[in-house]
């Protein structure tokens, strides 16, 4: 199945999706946020969280929202078309938030490569960028990038990353069997592949490696951090001086990274149960 690019001439035109618009956006107040950080939404996969993102998105307005790459999932989609009406809404609540003032930056990743032949336009108000730079309210300069550029699986051997992708897709959906009897046991939600990749050696020298790497090329750019996605793995760190921020995903972890009106950065990780965050801060850094 190819993926329908007549969808995107419809964002640059009037912000219509076939499948129409289910809800209604009360974003009436000024932003709460100086910017807000999201990537790895992977829409038109089952995995994809869209209800808990239209829930967090709905509280956590802001000045500037950046779409940090895999927003849209075409490997998955490719293979088999998935598109439930709650993944129109994400994208109808982005397209409404860019009508009403929020400057919008979507950075394609390797999951949404095909827009990356967009880059330099500007679709329902949302502008296609092949990476940016962000100044925070203390003129913190930040690298904001996808990251599968410094992943050698992806540039290297782009099979890998396919089978990869698959055997992803196949945990994900036994995670999602597994919560289910856990959630009519009266348990929490549990991750299995996170568990997994914090238990495996090779995946924790994998995130290690790829963290190093992305703050050590923010550094050489004589920025004073990064901000990426990518891994699937939230985290805020000092590495050698230079703040190394990767805002997570919307298939597991329910994070991001939300800059508040007075500069400080801070990772969130969104409970749509309770409506609430909780909250990793890191405010100084040695440039």
């Amino acid at each position: 199945m190819r993926l329908n690019f007549d969808a995107l001439a419809d964002w640059a035109t009037d912000g219509r999706l076939p499948g129409g618009d289910s809800e209604a956006d009360a974003d009436a107040s000024p932003p709460p946020y100086r910017a807000v950080f999201i990537s790895d939404l992977h829409l038109g996969t089952p995995g994809c969280q869209a209800e808990a993102l239209l829930d967090f998105l709905k509280h956590h307005p802001s000045q500037t929202l950046y779409l940090v790459g895999d927003i849209i999932d075409g490997w998955q989609l490719r293979r088999r078309w998935y598109w439930p009406q709650a993944h129109n809404d994400v994208v109808q609540k982005l397209l409404r938030r860019a009508r009403k003032g929020c400057h919008i930056i979507f950075i394609p990743g390797n999951h949404d490569e095909f827009a990356r032949g967009f880059v330099g336009h500007s679709f329902g108000g949302i502008e296609v960028q092949e990476q940016a730079v962000h100044t925070t309210l203390d003129g913190r300069r930040l690298w904001v990038i996808h990251g599968d550029h410094f992943d050698g699986v992806i540039q290297c051997a782009k099979w890998l990353a396919y089978l990869g992708d698959n055997l992803y897709e196949l945990l994900l959906r036994l995670n999602r069997h597994l919560n289910h009897w856990r959630g009519r046991l009266g348990l929490p939600y549990w991750s299995l592949s996170a568990y997994l990749k914090g238990k495996v050696k090779k995946a924790l020298n994998y995130v290690m490696d790829f963290e190093v790497a992305v703050a050590a090329e923010a550094r050489r750019r004589g920025l004073q951090g990064v901000v990426c996605g990518h891994i699937h793995r939230a985290e805020m760190r000092v590495i050698d001086g230079t703040l190394y921020c990767n805002d997570g995903d919307w298939v597991e972890s329910h994070t991001a990274l939300v800059e508040h009106l007075d500069g400080r950065l801070e990772l969130v990780h969104w409970n749509p149960d309770t409506a609430q965050t909780r909250g990793t801060e890191v405010q100084v850094v040695t440039a």
